[in-house]
């Protein structure tokens, strides 16, 4: 009976110092979360894109060849509560009809800035996460778009500059075989 007493105070002190830490562990899960669902800085600076931009795209289909010229537009506006920038293109490439969409967050977790690219000439999909540069003009994205030659994923580098609140340029890079080629230059001026 006395082994069954204690026992049973030990089985309370223990459960009470295991719902303590399970409570102090669900109240620094909860503030994580409430961290990384915020909205920043970084997301008011995505916001200040919102609008309609015209768009001068040219496409580098053969290394030694002139690029390819479309001319389209961008729709800019915030989605989720201000969360990510959706920006819808249109336009035209190669005589055919362009459509696509790009989603950019900041990923508050990975202090990064997330990307992601469909468009209506494939079925992929296109991720990158970057980072300003220190001058804090510039964002570097790495990441990955398939090859549709082999079916595989090949890497892709984009640089996005913010020339003025009115005017970005963007540089797009595919490495296939270890050799890194510019594939696309994008002038984007708000209208």
């Amino acid at each position: 009976m006395k082994n069954l007493k204690y026992f049973k105070s030990l089985l309370l002190v223990f459960l009470t110092i295991y719902a303590g830490h399970s409570f102090a562990q669900s109240e620094a899960q909860q503030k994580a979360w409430e961290a990384y669902m915020t909205p920043g800085e970084n997301h008011k600076t995505l916001a200040k894109d919102v609008g309609s931009w015209k768009t001068e795209m040219s496409s580098f289909m053969e290394p030694g060849k002139p690029p390819v010229k479309s001319m389209g537009t961008a729709e800019v506006t915030m989605i989720m509560d201000g969360r990510y920038q959706q920006s819808v293109y249109k336009g035209d490439m190669m005589g055919m009809p362009f459509e696509g969409i790009s989603v950019v967050g900041y990923d508050n977790a990975k202090k990064a800035f997330v990307n992601s690219w469909v468009d209506n000439m494939g079925t992929g999909m296109m991720y990158m996460e970057g980072k300003w540069d220190k001058s804090g003009k510039t964002v570097t994205y790495l990441g990955t778009s398939v090859n549709p030659m082999t079916g595989k994923d090949m890497k892709v580098r984009q640089v996005l500059t913010f020339e003025s609140d009115k005017s970005q340029y963007m540089e797009m890079y595919m490495t296939e075989n270890g050799k890194e080629t510019k594939s696309m230059e994008l002038r984007m001026t708000k209208m």
